[in-house]
């Protein structure tokens, strides 16, 4: 519970770092402004949805070199950064890299604060980085930090929550509080407390803020189409809306691990199997290609699902196959207490136990039973079937 407060606390945080890219067209003094710079960042912000990290280290180098006293170039590394992490987690368990670039970034979004305290490009950059120090802090299990960094990003958040001028840039932020700060305790009301002391969403809203960013911005249009896209298809049972812009989203930035097997679940999720086949064999042919982003949480994903659609067809080698790789997948980053892992493995009992390997199908189901917690319908199956037996 704590991971996905921070993790909604990344999200605001992020949304409210775009709005920084797009800040107060009529100050001239705001670094973007400048149509050359926009262009030139928009370019490389794509490039990092694409999986192009060294280019886009590259291309950073001369707005370091130009800017060096802003916190947009140290911030944009970061950001760089946590999309190497995002995809596969377990490839950079200690990504000090990352926290380097946004305490750089933090150190003169803080001096341009103190000049003025009510400069708003610097709320935006404090939000979002003490928003992802959050989120790199929890995937790492350090909590204390975690809550201290998600702590200052909501306050810095709550400053600039309400610019009455809001493009659709600045819409971003105030969309995904107007949503979050609602959804999550509904959701976890164990932390209604934790949000008591910030003003009320209205998640209906969110989602029309959110989908007219989508829309009409130009730097943050793709980060709106990725949570409406998580929003649609998770939250609000509108699938066929969040497997559009997965779809868009996988043949824009199609190097993107992550875009790839969220398409690839969604389409699996919505009943089109030769779809979802195809995705996933391209999944796996992109893992043992080493291809960069894709690894273990890919590889757990795409193999419960193709597990399931060789099964359904009563291709029980190739059904053993992909569920073996699920399973030796979800070890390989730790994830053993997810249905993918726990289902891969009560499923490889049940395809041994149709090939008359009553040992190893029993093998199978006391490793399901060890796994799974007491009160999960799989453990439950695992007990019966080794009765049975």
């Amino acid at each position: 519970m704590i991971r996905k407060l921070l993790l909604i606390t990344f999200l605001i945080g992020f949304a409210l770092s775009l709005k920084a890219q797009y800040v107060m067209e009529q100050d001239s003094s705001i670094l973007l402004n400048n149509m050359y710079i926009q262009m030139e960042v928009n370019a490389s912000v794509n490039a990092i949805y694409n999986a192009e990290h060294e280019k886009v280290e590259k291309d950073f180098r001369w707005l370091r070199y130009r800017f060096p006293n802003h916190p947009l170039p140290y911030f944009l590394y970061g950001l760089n950064e946590w999309w190497k992490i995002l995809p596969e987690p377990s490839h950079y368990p200690n990504n000090e890299k990352m926290i380097a670039y946004l305490d750089t970034a933090q150190f003169y979004a803080e001096f341009m604060k103190e000049r003025d305290e009510d400069n708003m490009e610097a709320t935006f950059f404090l939000a979002a980085i003490h928003g992802f120090k959050g989120r790199f802090y929890s995937e790492n299990q350090s909590w204390t930090k975690a809550a201290f960094e998600a702590r200052d990003a909501l306050n810095y958040m709550e400053e600039s929550k309400g610019n009455k001028n809001l493009s659709p840039e600045f819409l971003f932020g105030d969309a995904l509080y107007n949503y979050y700060v609602e959804w999550v305790p509904e959701h976890y009301p164990i932390l209604r407390p934790v949000l008591r002391f910030f003003d009320d969403g209205d998640k209906e809203l969110g989602v029309e803020q959110l989908t007219k960013v989508a829309q009409n911005a130009f730097y943050t249009r793709t980060e709106a189409q990725y949570f409406l896209m998580r929003i649609w298809a998770l939250d609000e049972g509108e699938l066929r809306k969040g497997l559009q812009l997965s779809e868009y989203l996988h043949e824009t930035y199609p190097q993107n691990a992550y875009f790839h097997r969220f398409y690839a679940r969604l389409l699996y999720t919505a009943g089109r199997i030769q779809d979802s086949e195809r995705e996933c064999l391209e999944i796996f042919a992109n893992l043992d290609s080493a291809r960069t982003g894709y690894g273990g949480t890919s590889g757990r994903y795409a193999g419960f699902f193709l597990g399931q659609i060789y099964e359904r067809q009563a291709k029980l080698d190739e059904a053993k196959k992909y569920y073996e790789r699920a399973m030796i997948s979800s070890e390989s980053v730790g994830e053993e207490e997810a249905g993918y892992y726990l289902f891969s493995i009560y499923h490889l009992g049940l395809i041994a136990e149709k090939q008359g390997e009553v040992e190893l199908a029993e093998e199978y189901y006391k490793k399901t039973k060890k796994k799974a917690g007491r009160k999960q319908a799989v453990f439950k199956s695992a007990k019966d079937k080794l009765k049975d037996l």
